[in-house]
């Protein structure tokens, strides 16, 4: 695995991760590889404040609380009021990871909206970009980020892998597209097209830890130093260097998440 010059993974559940594996070597481990930037999505309201806390004890890591639909039917207006509060701190740099899923045995798809909808508007209130979820429900969450007018705050979109035709509409409202573990997988079709097709400075990189680990180690538990394998395949296929992959997804990420420059 190639080292690289902060690499910025920017979805990673840290907060989240097997018990054997402690939070603070896995970010060593990474940072000895080169990644030097880490964003921490939200899952479950009752998890917020764990995970700041787990953020504002490892430089270099971020958070951004939000509800994920498997979630939402814990939402309530308690929890949009301490959110609304977690929104003002500096560990806080994006609202999510929310949006729509699918999927069998996901809370109803009017409560996700519901959900979405509220999150939105808190997110744009506070001037924050978001980090979208979605899986089986691409063209309604694209009709809700237009309703809410999204754009106003963009971000990032997680574990991107549509057509070619939802990337651009994506980046129309201001997500970048971010690329995971599935990018290397064996048999891994369209993802590769629409990384080639892109334009560069929307691409962006994510472990997704403890989740989705990248070919050699699929079916293992995804660790975030692997976030070196993911930036070896978008630098093939893009026929980038290693420092090249790393600067532009880097800067990328910053900008996205508006956080300025390295």
């Amino acid at each position: 695995m190639e080292k690289y010059s902060m690499l910025f993974d920017t979805h990673v559940h840290l907060d989240r991760l097997p018990a054997e594996m402690d939070p603070i070597s896995e970010v060593a481990q990474a940072r000895r590889v080169g990644i030097g930037h880490f964003l921490v999505p939200g899952v479950d309201p009752r998890d917020w404040h764990a995970l700041l806390s787990m953020v504002e004890s490892i430089p270099g890591t971020l958070a951004a609380p939000g509800t994920h639909p498997l979630a939402s039917a814990s939402w309530n207006s308690e929890f949009a009021a301490v959110l609304e509060e977690m929104l003002s701190r500096e560990s806080v740099a994006a609202v999510g990871e929310i949006g729509l899923d699918g999927s069998p045995g996901m809370p109803a798809a009017a409560v996700q909206e519901q959900v979405l909808r509220e999150q939105l508007g808190i997110a744009i209130a506070a001037d924050l970009p978001v980090v979208l979820h979605c899986r089986k429900a691409t063209g309604r969450l694209l009709e809700i980020l237009r309703q809410e007018s999204a754009h106003r705050v963009g971000g990032i979109w997680h574990g991107f892998s549509g057509s070619l035709e939802t990337a651009r509409a994506a980046m129309g409202l201001g997500f970048g597209l971010a690329f995971g573990g599935p990018l290397t997988w064996p048999g891994a079709r369209r993802a590769p097209q629409v990384l080639q097709a892109l334009p560069a400075d929307w691409i962006v990189l994510e472990s997704d830890a403890p989740d989705l680990a990248p070919s050699p180690f699929r079916g293992q538990t995804n660790r975030p130093s692997y976030l070196g394998v993911i930036a070896e395949q978008v630098g093939f296929l893009r026929h980038w260097s290693p420092q090249t992959t790393a600067r532009i997804t880097t800067a990328n990420a910053l900008r996205l998440l508006r956080l300025g420059t390295e």
